[in-house]
């Protein structure tokens, strides 16, 4: 058994690693990488595919290949290579090795003809959330919708369900906040009931009218679904939930006075989190459409946080009591474009390997301790004049 010497750039200068493999012959910068620069061409990469191919693992062989096919730059990274054959890759590649029965084809997912309704939706999802070819084909292999994304829909018939109920008792399905009996409920968030603390989830079911809850459901939905169908229900509930918490205690630290309805916090902590993840893959993601569909999302976050500050600001129809605040919307998003990015980002490696996960849950837990401190003493100690209690 000979060793594969890889060096670049991204490895240590003094001591290049040495990965065992079958494969015959010595990897070097001067004889793949001339410009060292960390990358070897994917011509190249194939070459000593088919020189070494037969040597290796069959099952390493489809995996690399797909890494090569999947590269629309022309180029792999050292790194990719290093970790593929070291077995320190994602867990989606591990399990590719691993799994004989699993077998990875050279040609494009998109290539594949004959599919029935539901192989081209998971086929549909898998070019809209994962950049990586050889990801898509894994997902595209495995995924067998059991479970359902039941979260996402779950959270959405809930939702519409009280906006009905809710409809018919207050006589009104357009700009309901306006009625005397809107904030009376046991679920929006209300800075004189603080200490309620369900309150800073469930107002996620309380909507200012139907134009408020057809916008957060469309992009709930839109992008909700997806994202479950491949991450799973436990990292987008708790991408979810994480940004419903923190929009509401970011109004009660910087709009003390206000109230908070609607679920904006969840929606825009996976919107944002999926649009970041879009942007730092653009090159991978092979979505159709991917301009005309980021900027379709960025218009319908635009104009519901608009709605929502225009509300914010028009004259309350009950004073002193305020309309709802529009600051939800911004602790969503900080959510989604911190901590949703990291949980959104490798598709299937555990959250428990990942330390910036661990840095980014650390830093939201200490501001949610920060923020329930502040809860207790700040109103008081500032003297903050309160709305009456609905």
């Amino acid at each position: 058994m000979q060793e594969i010497a890889i060096r670049g750039p991204l490895l240590s200068a003094c001591s290049p690693l040495c990965i065992s493999s079958p494969a015959a012959g010595l990897l070097t910068s001067e004889s793949y990488d001339p410009d060292n620069s960390g990358f070897i061409s994917t011509e190249r990469f194939k070459d000593l595919l088919e020189t070494h191919g037969s040597e290796l693992d069959p099952h390493k062989l489809e995996v690399l290949l797909a890494l090569a096919d999947g590269n629309a730059d022309g180029k792999i990274c050292y790194q990719d290579f290093v970790n593929l054959m070291s077995n320190k890759r994602s867990n989606s590649f591990r399990r590719a090795i691993l799994q004989g029965s699993r077998q990875l084809k050279g040609c494009s997912l998109s290539d594949e003809a004959g599919l029935g309704l539901s192989q081209r939706l998971v086929r549909h999802v898998a070019y809209e959330t994962l950049p990586r070819e050889v990801d898509r084909k894994w997902y595209f292999d495995s995924y067998t919708y059991c479970p359902p994304p039941w979260f996402i829909l779950a959270i959405t018939i809930a939702e519409v369900a009280v906006f009905i109920y809710y409809g018919f008792k207050l006589d009104r399905l357009v700009l309901q906040v306006s009625s005397p009996s809107f904030l009376k409920s046991p679920l929006p968030y209300h800075p004189q009931l603080r200490a309620q603390a369900w309150r800073y989830f469930s107002y996620i079911f309380m909507h200012t009218g139907i134009e408020h809850l057809s916008l957060n459901m469309a992009m709930q939905l839109l992008v909700g679904v997806p994202l479950e169908m491949v991450h799973g229900a436990l990292r987008i509930g708790l991408v979810y939930l994480c940004g419903v918490l923190a929009g509401s205690l970011a109004v009660s630290v910087t709009d003390m006075t206000a109230p908070v309805v609607g679920s904006s916090g969840g929606v825009y902590a996976l919107v944002s989190a999926h649009l970041a993840n879009v942007v730092m893959n653009w090159s991978g993601m092979k979505c159709q459409f991917k301009l005309f569909r980021m900027a379709m999302a960025l218009v319908c976050m635009s104009v519901e946080f608009g709605r929502a500050v225009w509300l914010r600001f028009y004259p309350p129809a009950f004073p002193p009591c305020p309309n709802p605040s529009f600051v939800a919307h911004l602790g969503g998003v900080l959510v989604g474009l911190t901590l949703g990015v990291v949980v959104l980002q490798n598709y299937e490696q555990r959250l428990q390997e990942q330390s910036l996960f661990w840095i980014f849950f650390c830093v939201y837990t200490l501001f949610v301790l920060c923020a329930v401190f502040w809860n207790i003493f700040a109103y008081s100690l500032l003297d903050v004049r309160m709305p009456p209690l609905p």
